[in-house]
């Protein structure tokens, strides 16, 4: 039972209305019916309601494969989402650049007050033209030019919650969390977090204002933040937010040994897609489609409801340009580990070592890094 099969089998989540067939009577029977229910709330730094599932829209100006997809299928996504309890989105100035920010801003229009937008700022993008000129930048200036910016995409007057995508090293976090508390002051933004920052940083910038949550990279594939970060939000009551919660395709079965990758997709200069790694993480894969059988789920929603299980303040954010997607990633809310399943997953998922790292080294080195020092 793999992803697509499950959703081809018609065990796809759906709303709005089933068909009842009455054979003996020849005839078909529309009933409306009550939608599949939703995701949950859960609450980021104690404070921000988000629902517990949310949407990544990083990928609806250019796919991973380099397609452009379709501009109304993607607005009709992210408002199918919304209709099925979603209220966490998700993206970031560099999506596109700026592309995602438009995209967004223009499919929310019409419920905008009722969901929770967060973006990133923080690469050195120029906020005219959108080319980015190369490296970071967060600067007090530019984090106030580039919060205008996002403001005007995203048709509205404030952002919930706005991230420094990569922490700037030569940079002190004092300056950069000094500058959001000032944009929290004048309403311009509501909440802010930090990706894939290193734990100092994190400490240093919650010291100025409290942070509201953390997002970086974890899955059953990438398990890093387990380490240190978990445990300090834990510590300092911060959210945590996952991106790339499926292992960019991996954890749904749609990526084999006999997987090619176009080029410009960042997956194939992954070391853990390697020709040489990717059969020996296999058994991750097949970890997961057994419990899907078990679950009566796919293995996608199989690795969404234990990041959920993990602690009641990570939501993941899984992003996708494909409506049945969405939908099933919707409802791994409804599946859910007990004490004894959760042991029993957790002690076969020991079993199991990957092979690979998680990003290219010139990616990689942009994530833990430390501000340099307040002078």
């Amino acid at each position: 039972m793999n992803r697509r099969n499950l959703l081809k089998s018609g065990l796809a989540i759906a709303g709005g209305s089933l068909l009842a067939s009455n054979a003996a009577a020849g005839t078909v029977i529309s009933e409306a019916v009550a939608p599949i229910p939703g995701p949950g709330k859960r609450k980021l730094g104690g404070k921000l309601e988000v629902s517990s599932i949310g949407l990544g829209v990083q990928n609806m100006s250019r796919t991973y494969q380099t397609t452009i997809p379709s501009r109304p299928q993607m607005i009709d996504i992210i408002r199918k989402a919304y209709d099925n309890g979603i209220t966490l989105f998700d993206t970031a100035e560099a999506y596109g650049p700026f592309e995602c920010e438009k995209i967004l801003g223009e499919a929310v229009a019409s419920f905008r007050n009722k969901i929770v937008i967060e973006t990133k700022f923080g690469w050195d993008i120029d906020p005219e033209t959108g080319r980015m000129r190369g490296g970071l930048n967060s600067k007090p200036e530019h984090i106030k030019t580039a919060i205008e910016g996002m403001l005007k995409r995203l048709r509205t007057d404030h952002i919930d919650l706005v991230y420094q995508h990569r922490v700037d090293p030569n940079v002190p976090i004092e300056d950069v969390a000094g500058t959001l508390k000032d944009l929290i002051q004048q309403g311009k933004i509501l909440h802010y977090g930090l990706s894939e920052p290193g734990p100092e940083t994190v400490r240093r910038a919650h010291a100025v204002h409290p942070v509201t949550a953390i997002q970086n990279e974890y899955s059953l594939l990438w398990r890093g933040p387990e380490q240190t970060i978990i445990p300090l939000c834990q510590e300092l009551g911060i959210g945590f937010v996952c991106w790339s919660p499926l292992g960019v395709g991996f954890l749904t079965g749609a990526i084999d040994g006999n997987t090619g990758f176009a080029p410009g997709d960042i997956r194939g200069m992954e070391t853990r897609f390697s020709r040489e790694n990717i059969g020996k993480n296999m058994p991750l894969v097949e970890l997961l489609k057994k419990w899907a059988t078990q679950k009566n789920a796919s293995p996608g929603q199989v690795s969404l409801a234990w990041l959920s299980a993990q602690k009641p303040w990570i939501v993941p954010i899984p992003g996708t340009t494909q409506m049945a997607h969405m939908l099933e990633n919707v409802g791994a809310s409804q599946i859910h580990f007990s004490n004894a399943e959760l042991t029993q997953f957790n002690t076969e998922l020991a079993a199991i070592k990957i092979e690979g790292e998680r990003l290219p080294p010139f990616v990689l080195a942009l994530s833990g890094v430390e501000a340099v020092a307040k002078k």
